[in-house]
């Protein structure tokens, strides 16, 4: 096997092994969306549910004086 076969060989590795950790990072980012999109509705969720507990708990508290006045 000549030198020049020899470093495409190497070249043909190189890009196979390049190409599939190319696959892999674009899988993992795919899990890692999927995650950040979860995360995101969760958060949705908890900020309406947040925005309702407090509008609730000031219709509660009436507006009055302290009772030293």
């Amino acid at each position: 096997m000549s030198d020049m076969d020899k470093r495409i060989v190497r070249l043909e590795e190189m890009a196979a092994h390049q190409a599939r950790v190319i696959e892999e990072l674009s899988e993992q980012l795919a899990e890692q969306w999927k995650v950040v999109e979860q995360t995101r509705a969760k958060l949705d969720r908890l900020t309406e549910r947040f925005l309702s507990l407090e509008e609730q708990a000031q219709e509660a508290v009436p507006v009055t004086r302290p009772p030293h006045y």
